[in-house]
């Protein structure tokens, strides 16, 4: 393997872990809502912006890192909490939403590249997409495990979100664009390796 196949590879493996940390940090930034047994998080807008960033293989490996690391009970889900009875409970489906999100948007975005600034319309639409793919599993564990309809679950664990997901969503497209022509410098200016 040549230095730059190596050099690229090691940065990837960092930029991957670098995302998977600030998807855990974010887990810090959590407001309970009354009345609702899913909090107010940041956390749910990394997965869509690794992906914004990175493309989908680094997006949903980055997601995949933090899913992982939950599942084994380190403390990097939303309130300090860990563990496989949280992805298994009813606030579980959105966390596998942000894997799905992550491989998605990241894949419909596509990676960085140096050559070739990505048009806004993909970054908006793989965005949504992106937020979009962390409800539907959520809202579908949700309904499982609660036993609660559809109008009661949308009303307790969608509704209430949407002004702030729109809000970041809006803040992820502003990073993204900016971020990605930084990113691909980094990792893709001496290849042409696809994801």
């Amino acid at each position: 393997m040549s230095d730059k196949k190596s050099r690229e590879k090691m940065l990837k493996a960092v930029f991957t872990a670098l995302f998977a940390a600030l998807i855990v940090v974010s887990a810090f930034i959590s407001i309970p809502l009354p009345g609702s047994p899913v909090p107010i998080v940041l956390q749910n807008m990394m997965p869509v912006l690794a992906a914004a960033l990175l493309g989908g293989v680094q997006g949903a490996g980055a997601a995949g890192l933090f899913l992982l690391a939950g599942s084994l009970g380190l403390p990097v889900f939303a309130g300090g909490r860990g563990g496989m009875a949280i992805i298994l409970g009813p606030t579980g489906g959105f966390l596998i939403g942000y894997f799905l999100a992550a491989a998605a948007a990241g894949f419909y975005i596509g990676k960085p590249s140096p050559e070739q600034k990505t048009p806004l319309y993909k970054i908006i639409i793989g965005t949504l997409l992106g937020f979009v793919l962390i409800y539907i599993p959520g809202i579908a564990q949700f309904i499982k495990i609660t036993g609660k309809g559809l109008t009661e679950a949308l009303s307790l664990a969608c509704l209430p979100f949407l002004p702030g997901d729109g809000l970041k969503a809006v803040l992820t497209v502003v990073l993204a664009a900016k971020l990605r022509p930084v990113i691909a410098r980094y990792l893709y200016k001496d290849t042409d390796l696809g994801e």
